[in-house]
């Protein structure tokens, strides 16, 4: 059953509901004589998990390359060695321009697959053989995966071309603000509607309910529509059974996968392919480590530990509140292969997040512990935000970071801390960096607080400008389009 589980939107064929167990590269569905095959359920559920996979990067590697760009750009880590290291520099550096690969294939191309193939899905739906129930299910998870794909596009590069459906022109030039908003809301407002509850979907890792709203929660959040931001993450707070996983060191661990406190999450699998899988670890291994000291964690030989390192700035590390145990998944020393005791604070930023616990039955690159999108710290925290930018410090918004702050085992935060909405916000960010680290939430969140860019250049970036808030349209895609815009300062 597990493993049915986790290949739930991983996979290009179709979900365990029409009794699937095996799993396949992506299908040309150009040559599937779509006429009729998507006419089928098996047909419209075989593109619908194409759809999943594409719009969660499940068919390129899971951690690297979704998340942790995201995160060199800020006062979390940054990365040494490998091939990754020339790339990760340019995002480090702030000197990144529309060359850079992985603006072209994780960011750009991946969403767009999923946006076509959700078009499809919806294009379908008329002739499809099946019944009105679901028919609307489809529909409902389609729009959703279509919305959280232009969300993910939107937050990269502003604005871009409204793909609704196949038959619109191969050129097309960008949406405007107005037009991408107003869409992304909409799509998201509308799968709210007819998705299942939370825990009623088909199988783990389809869209529910509680998944819509919390990319609204996350949409309206970054767009400052305060109001709307504080009364969804109400409605989740209030309408759901969501709470916080009791342990924090324990949260991401493959075993208690599916907890309480996940609304949607990246799957991962350990897979011989490890494009579907979680290989985080693989980058945070220290050389030559042997064994944790604390825990006493073991390195396996089944596990690789590569030359690409992926790595914590000490001044984050030391950010941290004394006893703040969401720290203790830093790790700071390690017994090597000669049995010496290695210390990596205070070594040119050398710590390394060990979020993502080694799955026990990892093999070379491949882990499955599935990346969290939306947990419901994210909902707490985004409420707590979006109450003091409406009214300034208040008992209600401190009690929901307090929330979160027990979990770390810290004392809680009082009115009088705080004097004003500029110091408790100032707090959330430094509490969402605690939380969230590894996550790749960090950007957006610096974004959304105007410090992406005073943040580097307080590090000693000087490239970082207003208009590194957004990246460049790739340039095979500007090249391919004459009637794209480039993203100013590009």
């Amino acid at each position: 059953m597990k493993s049915i589980i986790k290949n739930i939107g991983l996979t290009l064929i179709t979900f365990s509901l029409v009794g699937c167990e095996g799993y396949l590269d992506e299908q040309p569905y150009s040559q599937l004589a779509p006429d009729n095959f998507l006419k089928t359920r098996e047909g419209v559920e075989s593109l619908l998990g194409a759809t999943y996979a594409s719009a969660s990067n499940m068919i390129s590697n899971n951690s690297i390359y979704t998340f942790a760009q995201d995160e060199w750009i800020t006062d979390i880590a940054h990365q040494t060695g490998d091939g990754v290291h020339a790339t990760a520099l340019q995002y480090i550096n702030y000197t990144w321009d529309a060359t850079v690969g992985l603006l072209q294939g994780q960011n750009w191309d991946y969403p767009y697959r999923a946006i076509r193939n959700a078009n499809q899905v919806l294009e379908s739906l008329g002739q499809l053989e099946a019944s009105d129930s679901n028919k609307s299910l489809y529909e409902a998870e389609a729009r959703f995966l279509r919305a959280t794909c232009y969300l993910k596009l939107y937050y990269k590069f502003g604005p871009v071309p409204l793909r609704t459906s196949t038959d619109q022109e191969l050129q097309l030039p960008r949406a405007s603000e107005e037009e991408i908003n107003s869409f992304m809301e909409s799509e998201l407002l509308f799968s709210i509607s007819k998705l299942p509850n939370p825990g009623n979907e088909i199988a783990y890792g389809r869209a529910h309910k509680a998944a819509a709203q919390g990319w609204l929660v996350i949409y309206y959040l970054n767009s400052k529509q305060w109001q709307k931001a504080a009364d969804m993450s109400e409605d989740i707070i209030d309408q759901w059974n969501y709470s916080l996983f009791p342990e924090y060191e324990d949260l991401f661990k493959v075993e208690n996968e599916q907890n309480e406190e996940l609304i949607w999450v990246r799957p991962a699998k350990t897979s011989a392919d490890r494009r579907a899988s979680n290989s985080w670890m693989n980058t945070a291994f220290p050389e030559g480590f042997a064994k944790d000291p604390r825990t006493g964690l073991e390195f396996s030989n089944a596990w690789r530990n590569w030359p690409n390192e992926s790595r914590i700035r000490d001044q984050f590390y030391y950010s941290f509140e004394d006893g703040d145990e969401r720290k203790d998944l830093i790790l700071t020393e390690y017994i090597n292969n000669d049995g010496e005791l290695i210390n990596l604070l205070d070594d040119e930023d050398n710590t390394r997040s060990f979020k993502y616990w080694p799955d026990p039955d990892g093999i070379n690159a491949s882990f499955g512990n599935d990346i969290p999108e939306i947990r419901y710290a994210d909902i707490l925290l985004s409420r707590a935000e979006a109450l003091n930018e409406l009214n300034g410090p208040s008992q209600e918004a401190l009690d929901l970071i307090n929330q979160v702050r027990e979990r770390a085992d810290l004392e809680d935060l009082s009115l009088s801390q705080f004097s004003s909405k500029e110091a408790l916000r100032d707090h959330i960010l430094k509490e969402r960096g605690w939380e969230f680290y590894s996550e790749g939430k960090r950007r957006l969140d610096l974004i959304r607080m105007g410090k992406l860019i005073s943040n580097a250049q307080e590090r000693g970036i000087t490239n970082a400008q207003p208009h590194h808030v957004r990246y460049p349209i790739p340039f095979a895609t500007m090249d391919a389009n004459p009637l794209l815009e480039q993203n100013e300062g590009y």
